[in-house]
This record gives C-alpha cells, structure tokens and sequence, in this order.
C-alpha cells in the first residue's frame, strides 16, 4: 500500500469513461457463456454512486479478469506478504487506499495493481468493464471494486516483494458455486497464475461460511464528544464467505471475508444468476445501515480521519440511512458513458 491522504474532497472519485471493446480483441477465443459474462459486466450500472465517506478511509481494489486458452474467465488473485502488519498472508485483490493523486477509484486500483504485482495502467490494454458499489471491510475502510480485462497476454508480473508472495488464478464463475471448479490446463498471462493447484482433499468443502454478530463488540468513539462506549452484539449477524483455492498444502490460505464478498458480487453480475447457497444471514443489515452505524460509532483512527478531515459524520450518517432506499441521487456522477462488446 502507498502513501494515504487527507484530502477533504471525493466528489470526483466515480468519474470515468468506457471504451468500445470488440470481443475479437480478446487473446484467446471466447465460449458462448464467457461473451456473455464481459457483456453483463460491461452493461453493469450501480443504481447510484456512494454516498460521502472519509477520503482517507476509502480504498479500491482492482479486480482484474482474463480470458483462458480455453475460453474461460479468471480473475487474478495473490498472496499478500507474511510479513505485512496486516492481513498477512491473506489472499487478496491488489489494492489499496487513494493518495493525494488520484483523481478517481479507478486511478486508485489501477495505481495499486501497478505497484502491487506490475499490471500496466495502459487502459487499452486493461480496460475497464465496470465499477461496483462499495464494500464495508472490517477496519471500516470503504472498498469499491473496479472490473477490468486483461487484453494483453504478453505482461510479465512483477510482483512487490514487501507486499506480495504470489500470483495465482481462480476461475470467476466458481464463486457461485458449492463444489471445486475443475482444473484445465494451464492458463493466464502471469507464469504464476498458470501453475496447476494440488488436489484438494475429498474430505474438504469448497465453500463454507460462519455468520459474525453485528453491530461488532468493540470500545465506539462517538463524534459528539461523549465518552466512548462499548457496542452490544445483537441476534442480526454478517455472512462471511470462504472458498479454498486447492493450493491449501502449498501455504494458499483460502478465499475469505471481503475479498469472497467482492467476487461472489462480481460472478452474481457476470453470470445473470445467484449463488447455490444463500449469500447474506438471515435479517443481515444492508451496506447502508453498516457503514451509517461506523459513522455514528466510529473506532478510533475512522474518528481520527473524519476530525481532520472536517468530515460531517452525522449529516453524512443520514445521507446512508436513505441510500439503499432510493434517494440518493447520483446528478452529475452518474455513469453516463455505455461500454459496447
């Protein structure tokens, strides 16, 4: 990860464009379903764009997609370093928060990808398809995804050793799925992407998931200047996904959290249809409620970063009570500019 920001501003941070992409420019040919996967990406609008949030507290990741030899759609994936502060050893996306100089998410992903495992920012190489609505992580950092294809099979990773360990590949549509996808050839632009998984154990399931209470248990720091308070756990609870890569006995972790999250997300999308098991807990709170309840209970480095920021938690708090339910406006924001296959 690089340098964060405290710039006050993210009005501009969804502005972008889509360029035309033929399905001919793709280096390998394409199967009947994965046309049709980049077509329901590339045509994907969110209904409207985030709602206000901390600027240092946003993040992106970059969820880079490629077409197999044959003719499948995978998406990037990689060990993060065992020696990071956090999250180490996690398979993740690359990504990242935004820096002073990024203008946009999709700078922010872009930016990361580069420096995390050496993805070009041409954008002609690597356009985008589509950006999602944000996901709330843990840290209450709120990560928004942005799709793209890799149309270059030539790129050679170059992978930051303090931040990464490898590079590996998972076909996208096995994440709508309750069994182990099978495994073809070897496939994928990264050598590291191309190396075959071990043989998973009969005995082990391919997607499993536990619920976390929510609101989370831990020490609030209210904005108001009351004294700081303990949160209660509540019968309503938060999914988390888990998905093994079959590269467990080589020291992969599996596919779990945020990053199951995006990518169940992101198939849902691609694929036209849901997942074989049920996504969210039984009464589970939406995006809308989590993150208006981190503004008005924010832990303590979120209520650091709205302090100097000069960020208005309680105006913004009530602007993500209203979202989900329609009254989020998206203006001049809205992505206005279609993407053709």
């Amino acid at each position: 990860m690089s340098r964060r920001t405290t710039t006050p501003s993210n009005s501009n941070l969804y502005r972008f464009h889509r360029p035309k992409l033929p399905v001919r420019d793709t280096p390998h040919p394409l199967k009947p379903e994965s046309e049709l996967y980049l077509r329901n990406l590339s045509t994907h609008r969110t209904k409207r764009p985030a709602p206000p949030y901390p600027r240092a507290h946003s993040a992106a990741v970059l969820v880079a997609l490629f077409v197999g030899r044959a003719g499948d759609i995978y998406v990037l994936l990689s060990q993060r370093a065992k020696t990071l502060r956090s999250y180490a050893g996690d398979t993740a996306l690359p990504g990242g928060r935004i820096d002073d100089d990024d203008k946009t998410i999709e700078d922010t992903a872009r930016r990361e990808a580069f420096e995390e495992i050496g993805l070009p920012q041409d954008k002609s190489k690597l356009p985008m398809l589509c950006i999602l609505d944000p996901f709330l992580a843990g840290n209450e950092v709120l990560v928004t995804p942005v799709v793209v294809l890799i149309l270059d099979n030539t790129l050679k990773p170059v992978l930051n050793a303090p931040e990464v360990d490898t590079l590996f590949s998972h076909p996208l549509a096995s994440f709508l799925s309750t069994t182990f996808p099978e495994r073809a050839a070897p496939r994928g632009p990264f050598p590291e992407a191309e190396a075959h998984a071990e043989t998973a154990a009969v005995e082990l399931r391919y997607h499993a998931h536990h619920d976390l209470p929510w609101p989370w248990s831990r020490p609030s720091h209210p904005t108001n200047g009351a004294h700081s308070t303990t949160t209660t756990t509540t019968r309503r609870a938060v999914r988390m996904h888990r998905f093994l890569t079959g590269r467990e006995a080589g020291g992969i972790k599996p596919i779990y959290g945020l990053t199951a999250a995006i990518l169940i997300q992101t198939a849902t999308i691609a694929c036209g249809r849901p997942p074989e098991f049920p996504v969210e807990a039984r009464g589970q709170p939406g995006l809308n409620e989590r993150v208006a309840w981190s503004l008005r209970h924010p832990g303590k480095r979120l209520e650091e970063a709205m302090r100097r920021e000069g960020f208005d938690a309680k105006r913004a708090a009530l602007i993500w009570d209203k979202w989900e339910a329609g009254k989020w406006r998206a203006g001049r924001f809205q992505q206005r500019l279609p993407f053709r296959l």
